[in-house]
């Protein structure tokens, strides 16, 4: 479609580069999980940290854990420790050093540094300067030096230390116990209650002051002398388990996921399997290679973070697409037998087959617009051949199936949209939903939707801009020709293999002009075919798509349904399709759009369809979709939300699973009123702090059950689509 936005004027260009997104590297987080083996599962975990030499050790009710090759287990290189009673370890100066029932030593150094403490009941130490270490029990402190000799000590009934931390600027320990916050200076060494409160968890040093968590809510204490603010609860979890300042940066540990503070006072989320091998953080330390260690109940994640461009993701995604993600040439999900186990995973059918396909072969010609790449276009080209077959392997010309299957391993038996008694009372009306070929060998699946229709009709226009070869452009051509003249024979009507129009193929006047003016698919179903009309008479130059379109407009009032602002849509009460908005629409009408006003008749028709596109695409801002936006610019938008577009590729997560992920319960978002659009909070959540889902959804907080993975077009298409569109740059390295 670039050869078409030239009609819009100079001026397009102009202000599209001005908003372009220059893709720098940014940090991209993604997750590694290290699950118990198998002989120590149930096995408690206290600690984690890692040292200059890249290991990472958990410390158990076991001993000591290594963490490698996606495992926990035993870790048996240093044979003496193994014999050892370890209580807690420390990283210092860049190496590990272990506090024992008998002494406080390290490996490093030569294994030169040995103390030993004295105390029966040890639970934890911290060391300070010159290998001072600071050793705690349940009724005792002792300052001991680098040499032994005991500095200072003192017995305190009923101490109980919960976390004990050196304060490298002030040069001082700090105690934290359930209700009070101790600070012990080396110089002159005594035990100084600097905070007295309740239901105290964890603390941290932060900026020029100290913060502490608490089970209901963080505490910040600030000034000389020290004085306590409003206790904060408006975090994701309140129930805090640690605290932990890394690199000048804030996470915190809860029963219900991790966090971390942000510049702008927000917070950023890490829970659910996506990021956690489970969500009761118990401990969290720096990790390797800029990375975040979170040690939870039953396991350890790593947190890595690492520079990257949005190109170097699309890459990424590509190879996962190709290698998991593609049945018969057609785009699918991996659907998995195992929650959460790739190796379990299958293909199988689903209703909207052909859209999902359409959507990745329209990514894969913006990808070869963009770079020539022939790789890019061969897998165009594989995609394009079985959307092909969706219509070759039916018997009613230009009908396109949802589906195809070999003959006894279809899975998807029920339609879009309708329940399990429905499809038994319409099998048994009808016959089966798939239907066997001629040949015997093969099922295609029926009742084809709109949804469909929308695809085929976006994909097939693109291929016949974007496709190098002139054959396969008209091939495209034609498969726009015959599901148009299917369409028209049928008196606006996808009719089914039984003579039936299906529940959702229909485009004829009494049909749409039945809804009222506020219900979505009045207006949705009139701009639908007359921009299938528009890019079929674009292409064909045939005047009897024309001459239809006309039809329709003068007789019917499509173009009048179809220029009605978005904010028209609303509830109508006692109306099927106006009970809420319904977001696949907004896939339907976006993919629509390019051929609605670009291939209009006239320019004042363009004015007016872009004019409505806009009010669409004002609706839709807050969804902060990328797809969406450029989308818009390829119709001749001198406006696009360009960096919250780019905010939501760079949060777009690597991991693709379906995983259960809830945010029911956090308290740092502002919710809103129910309302018709199911917008839950102020504004839309990181993607990879949500649930996944396609573009047919919107505002899916909460849900998943680790049953597939997505396809990743949902990420390709947008990324080569704002390439296209000239909104995001070619890579960039700093």
């Amino acid at each position: 479609m670039r050869k078409l936005i030239v009609v819009v004027g100079l001026i397009f260009s102009i202000v599209v580069n001005a908003q372009q997104y220059t893709d720098t590297p940014y940090l991209q987080d993604y997750a590694v999980k290290y699950e118990l083996q198998e002989t120590i599962v149930g096995t408690a975990l206290w600690q984690v940290e890692s040292d200059r030499n890249l290991a990472i050790k958990v410390l158990s009710a076991d001993g000591l854990l290594n963490a490698f090759g996606n495992e926990l287990s035993l870790d048996l290189q240093y044979r003496p420790l193994t014999d050892m009673n370890i209580i807690a370890f420390d990283n210092y100066q860049d190496q590990f050093v272990y506090l024992t029932d008998t002494s406080v030593l390290s490996n490093a150094w030569g294994g030169t540094y040995e103390v030993e403490h004295g105390l029966t009941t040890a639970s934890h130490f911290a060391m300070g300067s010159d290998f001072k270490a600071l050793v705690a029990s349940i009724n005792a402190l002792k300052l001991i030096g680098k040499e032994g000799k005991v500095i200072w000590e003192t017995k305190e009934n009923e101490l109980h230390p919960i976390s004990l931390k050196y304060d490298k600027r002030g040069n001082r320990f700090l105690m934290l116990t359930a209700n009070a916050l101790y600070e012990i200076v080396p110089e002159k060494p005594e035990l100084k209650k600097i905070y007295s409160g309740s239901n105290l968890t964890a603390f941290a040093l932060f900026k020029n002051g100290l913060v502490l968590g608490t089970g209901n809510g963080v505490i910040t204490l600030s000034g000389n002398p020290l004085k306590a603010g409003e206790i904060n609860q408006k975090l994701p979890w309140t129930e805090i388990t640690s605290i932990t300042n890394i690199n000048e940066q804030l996470w915190f540990g809860s029963t219900k996921g991790a966090f971390k503070l942000r510049e702008d006072g927000k917070y950023d989320y890490y829970a659910s399997k996506r990021w956690l091998v489970d969500d009761v953080v118990i401990d969290i330390a720096k990790g390797p290679e800029n990375s975040i260690l979170i040690a939870t109940k039953t396991g350890l994640s790593q947190i890595n973070f690492v520079s990257m461009t949005l190109a170097e993701k699309a890459d990424y995604f590509q190879k996962i697409q190709r290698l998991r993600h593609i049945r018969y040439g057609l785009t699918v999900n991996l659907e998995l037998k195992t929650p959460g186990d790739l190796t379990s995973g299958y293909y199988h059918d689903t209703d909207n087959d052909g859209l999902w396909t359409s959507m990745y072969l329209a990514g894969e010609l913006y990808r070869y617009a963009v770079t020539k790449d022939e790789d890019a276009k061969q897998n165009a080209y594989e995609a394009f051949e079985a959307m092909e077959r969706l219509t070759a392997i039916t018997p009613m010309h230009g009908f396109p199936a949802r589906s195809f299957e070999r003959d006894g391993y279809e899975v998807g038996l029920h339609a879009n949209g309708f329940s399990e008694e429905w499809y038994k009372k319409h099998v048994a009306e009808n016959g089966r939903i798939w239907r066997l070929t001629d040949d015997g060998k093969w099922r295609w699946k029926s009742t084809t939707s709109s949804d469909e229709t929308c695809g085929h009709f976006y994909v097939h226009a693109l291929f016949a801009e974007l496709a190098p070869d002139q054959e396969w452009r008209d091939r495209a051509i034609h498969q726009l020709k015959i599901q148009m003249d299917h369409i028209m024979d049928n008196n606006w009507y996808l009719v089914d293999w039984n003579g039936e129009p299906t529940a959702w193929g229909k485009w004829n006047p009494k049909y749409v002009n039945s809804f009222p003016i506020n219900v979505g698919d009045r207006r949705l179903n009139s701009t639908l075919i007359l921009s299938f009309l528009q890019t079929t008479y674009h292409f064909t130059k045939d005047e009897k798509y024309k001459k239809a379109a006309l039809k329709l407009i003068k007789r019917y009032g499509y173009d009048e349904n179809a220029n009605r602002p978005a904010t028209t849509i609303g509830y109508v009460e006692g109306e099927d399709l106006s009970d809420r908005w319904n977001h696949s629409d907004d896939e339907m009408y976006f993919l629509t759009i390019p051929g609605f006003v670009n291939y209009s008749f006239t320019e004042e028709q363009r004015k007016k369809h872009f004019e409505t596109v806009k009010s669409h695409w004002e609706v839709e801002r807050s969804e902060k979709n990328p797809l969406w936006n450029y989308l818009f610019a390829l119709t001749g938008s001198t406006t696009i939300d360009s960096e919250e577009s780019a905010w939501n590729l760079r949060e777009f997560p690597m991991d693709l699973i379906d995983w259960k992920i809830d945010n029911s319960h956090r308290k740092d978002l502002v919710m809103i009123e129910p309302n018709f659009r199911s917008q839950t909070y102020s504004e839309v959540l990181p993607g990879d702090e949500r649930v996944l889902h396609k573009h047919n959804g919107a505002y899916k907080n909460n849900g998943g059950n680790a049953r597939q993975e997505y396809a990743p077009y949902i990420y390709l298409l947008p990324y080569w689509a704002g390439r296209y569109a000239e909104a995001i740059s070619a890579p960039v390295k700093e």
